[in-house]
């Protein structure tokens, strides 16, 4: 198996820390240029088309967050199994795992179909903006098992200690991505113009390609499928592990965009300049939260196989050094954002009203991103050690506790404005308290096991 040159067990954690996430840096660059580059195209169509799109973010982020819940649970039980050197049961679970993601996400997918119009109308959305994002959620759901199948292999190719295949896959995502989006959008060459669902057409294409590469990988590279038939039994045993894991992970995932999405609710009331400002900001935001993505994603191998292996006390190391660097962007944003916010807002908004409130959200919000760093961080560590309960019980204190009651009481109280106050403090608070509590039981179990 290929995981035995990819060793997380031993040798420096710094080296591991950076081995893994420098390639996602890269990786995740590529893909959230892909909402950037969709934001920038549709926001040339109008001020409706970008209103549409900032309503899709929250819901779309949520079923990706479904999917992530599954690569979770797949990845917390494959790492695991690699750190305790068993081969057979990381290759079994790998294939189990893969089979339940398909299942689920066929089921999710037509759902998600057929409740388009209610849901968002619940959101807000109403006349032509909902006309609009109803074309392109359709075209969406049809593509969201592209999504989830290959998120998954990739979550089993990070298991194995392997960072680079899942950077190159979304990298080519991302670039078929961004030729196809203003091809398809404006009709370009003998392109038709598809205007907004151009930008979900090219979705699905970039999508399709990535399936049947990631499987690829994860079969003749990797060698972590196991083609046999396994018993009733076994399927089932290998589906409660993952989803055990997987349903918490991924219920942590949905809180913050369902988070975005009340929030967003509540700046509808202001009007959709308020709306789209509100999704183009947060879209700046995800690409300035790339290193503690990426950080996020390394620390899940790393503490999977170290936790497997008995090597509790290199778990506590990592994460604090993951600390260090969300605390240390987070400074660098801070100050690189009093000269960028305001032209990347610019280059994105269809108005000026959108990129004066758009930029507004940066100046206050990136000072408190160490916070938003330290919970996704805690989750996803706790999630490789089976502890799933509890990274979701981090996701929850940020966004039940803080962010959403916090947002609620400043927009009643002060207006929309107020808002972005709320949210600073939210992230802030939870980052402490996430951060204390999660040191403090990583410590102490590392003791005990000592």
């Amino acid at each position: 198996m290929a995981s035995a040159s990819r060793d997380l067990t031993d040798g420096s954690i710094w080296a591991a820390i950076a081995n893994l996430t420098m390639p996602m840096v890269v990786g995740i660059v590529a893909v959230l240029s892909v909402s950037l580059v969709d934001t920038y195209f549709v926001g040339k169509l109008g001020t409706d088309e970008l209103a549409a799109l900032s309503f899709t973010f929250p819901i779309t982020m949520a079923i990706a967050s479904l999917a992530s819940g599954l690569a979770a649970g797949a990845a917390s039980v494959v790492s695991r199994a690699i750190g305790s050197k068993n081969q057979a049961d990381a290759k079994r679970l790998s294939t189990d795992s893969l089979v339940l993601a398909t299942v689920i996400v066929i089921a999710i997918s037509a759902i998600g179909f057929f409740t388009i119009i209610p849901l968002f109308s619940l959101l807000g959305a109403q006349g032509d903006v909902l006309a609009l994002l109803t074309r392109y959620m359709q075209i969406w759901y049809v593509s969201m098992p592209f999504l989830v199948i290959p998120m998954v292999a990739n979550s089993i190719i990070r298991a194995v200690g392997d960072a680079f295949w899942p950077s190159l896959i979304m990298i080519g995502a991302a670039v078929i991505n961004v030729i196809f989006t203003p091809l398809l959008i404006f009709g370009w060459g003998p392109f038709p113009a598809l205007h907004i669902e151009g930008a979900a057409y090219s979705t699905l294409i970039a999508r399709a390609a990535t399936l049947f590469l990631a499987l690829y990988i994860v079969l003749y590279r990797e060698h972590m499928i196991d083609v046999s038939l396994p018993a009733l039994k076994t399927l089932v045993q290998s589906w409660w592990k993952v989803l055990k894991i997987g349903v918490p992970a991924g219920a942590g995932s949905v809180v913050n965009p369902v988070g975005i999405a009340v929030v967003t609710a509540l700046l509808a009331t202001a009007g959709d300049t308020t709306v789209a400002a509100f999704g183009v900001a947060t879209r700046i935001e995800s690409f300035a939260s790339i290193p503690m993505l990426a950080l996020s994603a390394a620390i899940g191998p790393i503490a999977g196989q170290n936790w497997g292996a008995g090597n509790r006390s290199r778990v506590v190391e990592a994460v604090k050094k993951c600390y260090w660097v969300c605390a240390v962007w987070s400074v660098i944003l801070a100050v690189s954002f009093v000269w960028l916010a305001a032209p990347l807002a610019e280059f994105l908004a269809s108005e000026a009203q959108v990129a004066e409130q758009s930029t507004q959200y940066l100046m206050i919000v990136t000072v408190s991103l160490w916070g938003y760093g330290v919970v996704i961080v805690s989750s996803t560590a706790f999630n490789s050690l089976g502890k799933s309960v509890t990274g979701l019980a981090y996701y929850i204190v940020r966004t039940a506790i803080f962010y959403v009651p916090l947002s609620a009481i400043a927009s009643i109280a002060f207006g929309s404005s107020a808002v972005f106050y709320a949210i600073a403090t939210a992230n802030a608070l939870s980052g402490a308290i996430v951060g204390a509590y999660a040191l403090h039981w990583l410590t102490r179990h590392a003791n005990d096991a000592s």
